[in-house]
């Protein structure tokens, strides 16, 4: 199946008015035109995939690799860089711009983010587990609980206190509600991953109902 995407960066969440009457939490996605920095085929990389940059950055911030990169795509550095698979490539030229209009009204995309980061965090915020009793001599509160049933050995997987969030994660079968080229943004239906002003990949969705 062939796919298409686009880089932009989570601005906030809002509600509109569907043509029905019916008022829909959408997210507002920041897709300023995207820059095709290289277009990669079976016979140079192994693979089929256009790499799409988007946010310029200063070259005081960049190397060199970088700035000869970009270069070569007729453009500036790129803060945000991705690959998106299974696209035409015919479609697609070193240095052209990705608009909003690679999406329509009513397409069905997935996502993908960096979910917020919460910190260090015990098990009971963290993995949702209940506490102890906290009156009546109980001695036990919000610690994890048992280590497992063999002595100095925890098994893989137990659910312990550590870091919160920060991963990349993806909100699948996702509607777009409308792509407006003036603005350069993304309307699409529900919330998405990672905080405001963070960076998300939109791409044709994988498990889209027929």
């Amino acid at each position: 199946m062939t796919r298409k995407g686009i880089l932009g960066k989570k601005v906030g969440m809002t509600q509109v008015f569907t043509e029905n009457g019916e008022l829909v939490p959408v997210t507002v996605i920041d897709v300023t035109p995207n820059v095709v920095m290289q277009v990669k085929t079976v016979e140079s990389d192994g693979y089929e995939a256009v790499q799409l940059g988007f946010g310029d950055m200063r070259e005081v911030l960049t190397n060199k690799p970088s700035q000869g990169h970009a270069k070569k795509a007729g453009t500036t550095p790129k803060r945000f860089i991705k690959e998106i698979r299974d696209v035409a490539l015919s479609e697609y030229e070193v240095g052209a711009e990705v608009k909003a209009d690679e999406f329509t009204a009513g397409d069905i995309v997935d996502v993908t983010g960096t979910s917020k980061g919460h910190g260090y965090q015990g098990n009971i915020k963290k993995d949702g587990q209940s506490r102890g009793p906290m009156a009546h001599g109980s001695r036990y509160h919000r610690r994890p609980g048992s280590l497992g049933a063999i002595i100095n050995k925890v098994f893989k997987g137990k659910k312990l206190p550590g870091r919160m969030g920060n991963n990349t994660r993806t909100m699948q079968n996702l509607e777009v509600i409308s792509a407006d080229l003036e603005h350069n943004v993304l309307l699409i239906k529900g919330n998405v991953p990672g905080a405001n002003k963070s960076f998300v990949t939109v791409r044709t969705a994988v498990k889209a109902a027929k």
